[in-house]
């Protein structure tokens, strides 16, 4: 089974920065597209961005995209998020998962999910 940890989240002031990381482990990492979601207290999950297996294409929300970026480090088995110009509205729990497929779109029917990471964001 395929395992994805994530971590890295906490407390930021608006206008900080914060980066996570999502290991992944159980399958060969560069079989899997990966992506990060969030979801506020009250809402709906969300998508946030996705990279390929290779890393060479990535696709980002445009809440996000001036924002945030996703990377992976394929050695590492490891896929960050780093989070610049953070607003109290980014404040949600953190979710990496992956898919075999990818697709150059807000694609959400990931296959692996993994527990999600807390970043809160004061005003």
């Amino acid at each position: 089974q395929v395992q994805l940890v994530e971590s890295g989240g906490g407390l930021a002031q608006a206008g900080g920065s914060v980066r996570l990381s999502c290991v992944v482990s159980g399958r060969p990492f560069t079989s899997y597209a990966m992506a990060w979601f969030r979801q506020a207290p009250g809402k709906d999950r969300e998508f946030v961005a996705n990279i390929n297996r290779s890393g060479g294409t990535t696709y980002y929300a445009q809440v996000v995209e001036d924002r945030f970026t996703i990377s992976r480090d394929n050695a590492k088995n490891t896929v960050y998020l780093e989070m610049n110009s953070l607003k109290p509205e980014d404040t949600a729990v953190y979710y990496c998962a992956a898919d075999a497929m990818y697709y150059y779109s807000p694609y959400e029917r990931y296959t692996y999910w993994g527990q999600g990471t807390q970043v809160t964001v004061s005003s």
